[in-house]
């Protein structure tokens, strides 16, 4: 395992600010500095980009995004025991890392964008969901962010990504497919994180996508929430909780209303959310 630059290895970082994950922060630290280093350059070239990171933990992601060339690094960390080691870092990168102390659901992340700026980060496990939405649900579209580059447990990454009629095919995949193009870079074994974690990850690359403005990110969520609340049913049916009239919608999505939810692409689910407002108007 090599090291990416004079900071002392992160094992010894570690014990040295005893620094145990902790379980209910979704905390697994990455050691393994060729894999921060991998994870670092699936974005591209980093050199003039500013990047945020979330739950950098003991910094081994934020030195190889540092060491990558990346202009800034703005790292948000939830606990307060992991400050004096990204302080270090800091002192070893003057000037290039800043450190925000504070919960990454309540951040608004648009102030923080300053010229070319991509989310590169190793999330903690139980709020990586809600992060991933919050920022495919940000308006204006195309966002303020270049791209984004995530670690996710594997079959997160996969609802993601998936496309009609994959099995992990579902709102997350019709919200992502959207708004971007997104792909599974490479899987992260258990055993590259400490503590290991029960599942293997994966770490995801999404590019947002120049899309037309006629649909409304509360539309789109309303449709889908109605066609995959009940999954297993004809979307005649499972479109019923809309409250609108569905026959508007099927017309809309080019549909005979025997389909399933899952067999449905994008384009379709974005036809019913552009027909909403009028339906709903009657």
């Amino acid at each position: 395992m090599s090291q990416i630059d004079d900071l002392p290895p992160l094992r010894e970082v570690i014990a040295e600010h005893g620094l145990r994950a902790k379980k209910e922060l979704g905390q697994n630290f990455l050691l393994d500095m060729n894999l921060t280093a991998r994870i670092a350059r699936v974005s591209g070239p980093l050199e003039g980009v500013r990047v945020i990171e979330v739950g950098p933990g003991p910094g081994g992601l934020t030195r190889a995004l540092l060491a990558e060339g990346a202009r800034e690094v703005i790292a948000i960390e939830r606990d307060p025991r992991c400050l004096p080691a990204l302080a270090q870092i800091a002192e070893a990168y003057p000037g290039r890392l800043t450190v925000i102390s504070g919960d990454a659901l309540e951040t608004d992340y648009r102030l923080l964008a300053d010229g070319p700026t991509r989310i590169i980060a190793n999330l903690p496990y139980n709020i990586a969901t809600p992060l991933l939405t919050g920022w495919l649900t940000t308006d204006p579209w195309p966002a303020w962010f270049e791209s984004l580059t995530l670690m996710f447990q594997r079959e997160v990454a996969e609802r993601i990504c998936a496309k009609a009629n994959d099995d992990a095919y579902g709102r997350l995949g019709v919200l992502a497919g959207w708004r971007t193009d997104a792909r599974i870079a490479f899987n992260v074994g258990r055993q590259a994180f400490t503590p290991p974690p029960n599942v293997t990850s994966a770490v995801v690359h999404l590019v947002p996508k120049v899309i037309s403005g006629d649909v409304a990110v509360k539309d789109l969520e309303q449709i889908t929430r109605a066609a995959f609340g009940q999954r297993r049913k004809m979307v005649r049916q499972s479109l019923k909780a809309t409250g609108v009239p569905v026959e508007g919608l099927l017309a809309a999505g080019g549909l005979k209303g025997d389909e399933r939810a899952e067999e449905l692409p994008v384009g379709v689910f974005l036809q019913m959310a552009k027909a909403l407002p009028e339906l709903r108007r009657g």
